[in-house]
């Protein structure tokens, strides 16, 4: 799938080896590795057949985003742009759930 980034901390998040964003290691090693799941999937219903991402529609301020899970606390916030027959995944934001 196509990306977009909400935040050009994201895109350095993803394309920088050195650039932490003020994440821990293991979070910036699961972002990545989401990225490359995202770039790889065909569309959304890649992410539900994956049940280890926990990918869910999120609710109330958040409508019309959805959740994919980084590690037990982290979450990676997503929104999706649809474009005839082909959708470009914008990554909003890295979330504390907790």
């Amino acid at each position: 799938m196509e990306t977009e980034f909400a935040d050009e901390s994201l895109r350095r998040l993803e394309s920088e080896p050195t650039f932490t964003g003020g994440f821990g290691p293991e979070i910036v090693k699961a972002f990545r590795k989401r990225m490359q799941m995202i770039r790889a999937a065909r569309d959304e219903r890649d992410f539900y057949a994956m049940k280890s991402l926990h990918f869910e529609k999120l609710k109330g301020d958040r409508q019309g985003q959805y959740s994919m899970r980084l590690n037990q606390q982290w979450r990676l916030i997503l929104e999706f742009r649809k474009q005839g027959t082909s959708a470009t995944v914008v990554i909003v934001s890295v979330v504390d759930y907790h």
